[in-house]
């Protein structure tokens, strides 16, 4: 009888410790102000920063790279966007800060389109911006231009003198009466190659300049929306037993005072 007892003591103590659904439930409803509150605070403060963030779009140039033929290019894809990326765009930052003495409002990124000689610059960011994306769009591509260029000239130049090489070696060859007649062909044939592949050197074009999307990019305000009130739900639950617990403990104390 008594271990019978000592057992429903025991058991009476550690449910006692234990909290209940309608306890739960109870406090809830006793800090229900305080979680509409919290709630209410969230939503509203979701739904303002949903309206009153400016919509952006997507402001996108594209440049196709000289090609040396239709199977080489005069410079590799990832080589153009590592010197974009790593040189010429950190010019534009750094001259952005000297000016402003702020960092430059938005990125830029660039890709390639696969087995294409396309290169696609893309920044995202408000219509306020517009202007200035333009500018750094047409300095990057600037740069890119003159490189470009250059390296197409430096091309023609080297076929240019391999031609005038193989023009005198042509004419040493035909002045000679005991010529060689294959040594002579072989060498008609690779100026007639070099004239092909001057003629085809694609020259550096430039598509589009900062051409603004017709969508827009974001915000996306009725996700933002959503995800304000699941914060709000999450965050005045939180609140509200805290605002529970915090009562208990300052009852407790007022208690321990009071003896």
């Amino acid at each position: 009888m008594n271990n019978s007892y000592s057992h429903s003591r025991e058991d009476q103590d550690r449910y006692a410790d234990e909290i209940s659904l309608v306890d739960l439930a109870t406090t809830f409803i006793r800090r229900r102000r305080v979680f509409y509150a919290v709630f209410l605070l969230c939503t509203l403060g979701g739904l303002a920063y949903a309206l009153l963030t400016p919509e952006k779009f997507d402001y996108v140039s594209l440049v196709q790279i000289a090609e040396k033929d239709s199977e080489t290019l005069i410079q590799t894809p990832e080589t153009v966007i590592a010197t974009l990326q790593t040189r010429w765009l950190l010019e534009e930052q750094v001259l952005y800060y000297a000016e402003n003495e702020s960092k430059l409002p938005f990125g830029v990124s660039f890709q390639n389109t696969e087995d294409t000689a396309l290169i696609r610059f893309t920044t995202g960011t408000t219509v306020k911006q517009k202007q200035q994306v333009e500018e750094v769009h047409a300095a990057l591509i600037e740069k890119l231009s003159q490189r470009q260029e250059s390296l197409v000239k430096s091309e023609q130049a080297s076929i240019n003198r391999q031609i005038e090489s193989l023009n005198a070696v042509i004419a040493s060859m035909m002045a000679q009466t005991s010529g060689d007649g294959a040594a002579l062909s072989f060498a008609i044939e690779k100026k007639s190659e070099l004239e092909s592949a001057l003629q085809n050197l694609g020259n550096f074009e430039v598509i589009v300049s900062a051409r603004q999307s017709i969508d827009k990019t974001g915000p996306k305000r009725s996700l933002i929306v959503a995800l304000a009130v699941v914060l709000g739900l999450m965050l005045g639950i939180f609140v509200a037993f805290m605002a529970e617990f915090g009562a208990s403990v300052k009852k407790q104390l007022a208690v321990g005072e009071g003896r």
